[in-house]
């Protein structure tokens, strides 16, 4: 995967990507110990304030890149990852590190083994810097834990990350490497994603492997470009007979993920969907984004067709009732002092579930299934589909949900659940910004096990969206200087207390 490899020295080596970083590696210009020692000096400088990590271990992580450093000296790299700094959630095991999921409730698993996307990254060399963060059960799409406090926004630190990949998407952002790995159940990865700018893939169902699968959940890559995302898939892909859900071994054609590649979207069929049909309304400037992101598509050929909604208000309420009856299960399986301990908001929305029967809850899991059937059905004509991954913008940080301490179920995730159902995969890829400086995400899907294509349309997207929609980091350029926001910080006129634009009262 070739690109713009430049490591001049006006780019410190912690904003550099992946694929530049391997690169540099290859020419003997970086080591990896000069840069996990350069992301080392921005996690002191930033962590205080955004709380990304739950463990961060730099001494193991140095003494990985001296090791690394040494592979590369002998031309005997194990991945082009090798020696690329990388976190992962939290939720993702690594041998003889507390799980404690975000829950100041729960007495934490401590795993024997590591989780199979951990042994992977260690395989290929990739530098494991630390456990991101998430909140309580992951069950909110904020930074908003019990035990962990409050994860920011590094664009704006009044400002969400969003959830429940928020240390990852924090890290992601923020500079702490180029890798990162989140889980997504309903649009964990996806919403720090659209509201942090990244790039990010919600892959296949069975793509990467789970040494826990569920229905739904899933993990992936958290980055900066599309060619970087691609790069941790390549690496973390691929059947573990701990994950009985896995795809076959399958060789990924993601090779030409380059900047001369040859991908084209002209004749691809793409389906346009602004309508969730449920949930919050759609914030007016999110919808033109979305559009404007779909003119450019169309413009290269492409045949853009508006898709119709096709999940509804009551599907999306059942699958909330499902989730609440699950979590409950883990809430009453808690000592009645550590269920005081879990967030308030998870209380009261576990506790809305206590008296659903058996029935219903059988009705909610054929509710998942018809889920399936209507996002298949609907987007199997398309090649692509087009969406917001949000109908509203980042919030503030302190408010566990986009409409506060309110109880709305899961309004907020009617276009990114029903691919978590379906098993298609799902990327995010920034479109815009509001005029307050928050971003917008673009989400693009595709049909079932076409994770290559859908990373394709991402990459192609990168290169032809305008200079205003795409993000300038908020990494601190040099070590000496003074934190910078980047040139899309929220407006100061904006209180931080109100709710942001498309909000309801």
């Amino acid at each position: 995967m070739s690109g713009d490899v430049s490591t001049d020295s006006t780019r410190r080596p912690a904003s550099l990507t992946a694929q530049a970083l391997s690169a540099a590696y290859g020419s003997l210009s970086l080591s990896p110990v000069d840069v996990v020692e350069d992301v080392a000096d921005v996690v002191a400088l930033r962590e205080p304030e955004l709380n990304a990590f739950w463990t961060y271990d730099i001494e193991s992580a140095l003494y990985a890149a001296e090791r690394s450093t040494a592979r590369w000296r002998a031309g005997a790299p194990r991945s082009p990852i090798d020696g690329v700094p990388v976190t992962v959630k939290e939720n993702l095991a690594r041998a003889g590190v507390p799980m404690p999921a975000g829950n100041a409730g729960v007495t934490p698993a401590v795993p024997q083994r590591s989780s199979p996307v951990v042994e992977r990254i260690e395989e290929a060399g990739g530098i494991i810097l630390g456990s991101t963060v998430m909140p309580d059960w992951g069950m909110l799409s904020s930074g908003v834990s019990s035990l962990h406090g409050i994860t920011r926004s590094p664009w704006d630190p009044r400002l969400t990350t969003g959830g429940s990949s928020s240390g990852a998407g924090a890290a992601a952002a923020g500079g702490y490497g180029p890798l990162h790995v989140g889980t997504d159940i309903g649009g964990s990865i996806r919403l720090p994603g659209a509201w942090l700018g990244l790039t990010t893939l919600k892959p296949s169902a069975g793509r990467v492997p789970l040494d826990a699968p569920y229905l739904g959940r899933a993990a992936g890559p958290m980055a900066r470009s599309a060619v970087d995302a691609a790069m941790l898939l390549d690496v973390i892909s691929g059947p573990d007979a701990r994950d009985w859900t896995a795809l076959p071994a399958e060789q990924l054609d993601l090779d030409d993920l380059t900047v001369g590649g040859t991908y084209d979207v002209a004749g691809l069929r793409v389906g346009l969907h602004v309508d969730a049909g449920c949930g919050l309304p759609l914030d007016p400037a999110i919808r033109e984004a979305v559009e404007e992101a779909a003119r450019a598509f169309e413009a290269a050929g492409a045949r853009v067709e508006r898709l119709e909604p096709f999940l509804t208000p009551q599907l999306l309420r059942q699958l909330d009732e499902f989730w609440r009856v699950r979590s409950l299960v883990d809430f009453d399986a808690l000592e009645p002092a550590a269920r005081e301990r879990v967030l308030p908001f998870i209380r009261r929305w576990v506790e809305a579930a206590r008296g659903v029967s058996a029935q219903e809850l059988m009705r909610d899991y054929t509710s998942i299934m018809r889920i399936q059937q209507v996002t298949v059905l609907a987007t199997d004509p398309f090649d692509l589909v087009l969406s917001p991954v949000a109908p509203v913008a980042a919030f503030p940080a302190e408010w566990p949900m986009p409409w506060g301490d309110v109880d709305e179920g899961m309004a907020h995730i009617g276009f990114t659940a029903p691919y978590n159902m379906s098993g298609q995969p799902a990327a995010t890829v920034n479109c815009g910004f509001l005029p307050d400086g928050r971003a917008i995400g673009l989400q693009v899907s595709g049909r079932r096990f076409d994770d290559v294509g859908v990373l394709r349309a991402v990459h192609w997207f990168e290169r032809r969206r305008s200079p205003e929609a795409t993000p300038s980091w908020p990494i601190p350029p040099t070590r000496s200087s003074e934190h910078n926001p980047g040139p899309h910080p929220r407006s100061s006129e904006q209180d931080s207390g109100s709710p942001a634009l498309g909000h309801p009262e």
